[in-house]
């Protein structure tokens, strides 16, 4: 039997769309960044003094976990932290 999703004019169904989405995602988490990361970690952990260095651990290629990371502990979307490090990257005064 066809599941219901992979019928004639349908396309996407659910592990489709997880795949997509994940996909996206990744794509959508790369950051860019107009300082070096140990510069903008610095400024970060100036405006919010609960974020530590554990918490800015940052690998190439990790965007996604450490957006997801920072999510959870700033209470804040990971599209929030994304635009807010690239906002706080671009920064070139001191952060406060």
């Amino acid at each position: 039997m066809i599941p219901p999703c992979h019928q004639a004019g349908s396309f996407i169904c659910g592990a489709d769309i997880a795949f997509f989405n994940k996909r996206n995602t990744m794509d959508a988490a790369t950051l860019r960044l107009n300082a070096p990361w140990n510069v903008v970690k610095e400024r970060m952990k100036e405006n919010d003094i609960h974020l530590t260095d554990e918490d800015l651990e940052y690998e190439e290629g990790k965007e996604d976990e450490l957006l997801e990371r920072l999510a959870r502990k700033m209470n804040r979307s990971p599209q929030q932290v994304k635009d807010y490090i690239e906002s706080i990257s671009s920064n070139t005064e001191r952060a406060g």
